[in-house]
């Protein structure tokens, strides 16, 4: 007979990964993520691929869907940190117990929704560390993360009309319509521009000093351009500026930042940011790369050359684009002061200036971001 599920941090559980889901691109509704819920509740099973497979068949409506609710069921409930193993031909699929209530799985139900639960609890938890203070095995998970995260892409006004139910009032379509109607009176038709991608140019330190984060960053930047390919630029600063965009363009993460890795030629070495910027706002900033995007810029503002001329580039800089922002990964941690002469230098000429240290921080970034 069908059973309950075992407790309701079961279920919450159940809920909170159907809205990961939907993070990562499913267009999963309520009635969905309750029929996930249900369905799970109906089975008795002792290992994951149940759940994988009550997902799939609730959650998923299309073939282009199944890719990333793959990804997202490996990343929450992946084996390395339950214990168990993948036998051959099952997705995912580890040692749990069932999280229904029977005589003969009371136990085991309790067992899969402690298991989840420490899942669910360390990734919480990851969220609000520093992903310099990690270790490997908590920035493995971590890193799994980053494809869950929410991206919202900004947008501006397009520049030609199209017929709208809102908006101003289209004059010449009103005029042909009561000429077609023979000079009566008849509907007003209305125009609005539609919305457009804003372009987004990510400039990434990788000095030594950022080497704790740079990793993430890019991680970071590849989630967007995944997002809009064609509307998303990726540089590295150090002692020189490489665009790195084509080798994030690579769909998996990792061999993106393998191919990265050997394009950059100066990975953890000094910084000259005002060199650098301006570097960019010759060859980049004025032939429409940055004009009229959201340039996010990763530093912890540690500059070796002027600062004087870190912060005309950055003045020069900020009148092209549409916002800057300043991700510095010691702007969230606790008693921090923007000291540093490089981070003085710029601040007059940034929209925004936010931390940049932990998966929280990088959510709120992507948020500024889409909101610029």
């Amino acid at each position: 007979m069908p059973g309950t599920l075992a407790s309701t941090s079961a279920e919450e559980i159940l809920l909170a990964f159907a809205a990961a889901v939907r993070h990562a691109g499913v267009k999963v509704t309520a009635d969905r993520s309750r029929s996930f819920v249900d369905a799970v509740s109906h089975l008795s099973m002792e290992h994951r691929d149940e759940v994988f497979w009550a997902g799939r068949a609730t959650l998923c409506a299309a073939p282009e869907e199944l890719d990333a609710y793959q990804r997202t069921f490996d990343s929450w409930f992946a084996p390395a940190h339950v214990g168990g193993g993948r036998p051959q031909g099952t997705p995912a699929t580890v040692q749990a117990a069932a999280l229904t209530e029977d005589d003969g799985g009371a136990g085991a139900g309790a067992d899969a929704g402690e298991a989840l639960q420490v899942i669910a609890s360390r990734r919480e938890l990851l969220r609000h560390r520093d992903v310099a203070t990690l270790d490997d095995e908590d920035r493995e998970l971590l890193n799994q993360m980053f494809s869950e995260l929410p991206v919202t892409m900004p947008s501006r006004p397009g520049r030609r009309l199209r017929t709208s139910r809102h908006g101003r009032i289209d004059r010449v379509r009103t005029l042909r319509e009561q000429l077609r109607r023979g000079g009566e009176p008849g509907p007003l038709k209305f125009a609005g521009a539609p919305r457009r991608t804003r372009r987004v140019v990510w400039l990434v330190d990788v000095s030594g000093s950022m080497a704790p984060y740079a990793d993430s960053l890019l991680r970071l930047a590849h989630r967007v351009l995944q997002e809009a390919p064609a509307q998303v630029e990726v540089f590295t600063l150090g002692t020189r500026l490489t665009r790195v965009t084509a080798a994030l363009r690579q769909r998996d993460i990792e061999d993106a930042l393998a191919l990265a890795g050997r394009t950059v030629p100066d990975w953890q070495g000094g910084t000259r940011l005002g060199e650098v910027l301006r570097a960019f706002n010759d060859r980049w900033g004025q032939r429409a790369v940055a004009r009229n995007a959201v340039v996010i810029i990763a530093s912890d503002g540690w500059e070796r050359g002027r600062p004087d001329l870190l912060a005309r580039q950055a003045e020069r800089l900020h009148h092209v684009a549409r916002s800057v922002i300043w991700a510095n990964p010691h702007r969230g941690k606790d008693g921090y002061q923007p000291v540093q002469q490089g981070i003085k230098a710029v601040l007059p000429h940034v929209d925004a200036f936010v931390a940049g240290h932990s998966m929280k921080s990088f959510e709120e970034l992507l948020g500024v971001m889409g909101h610029a």
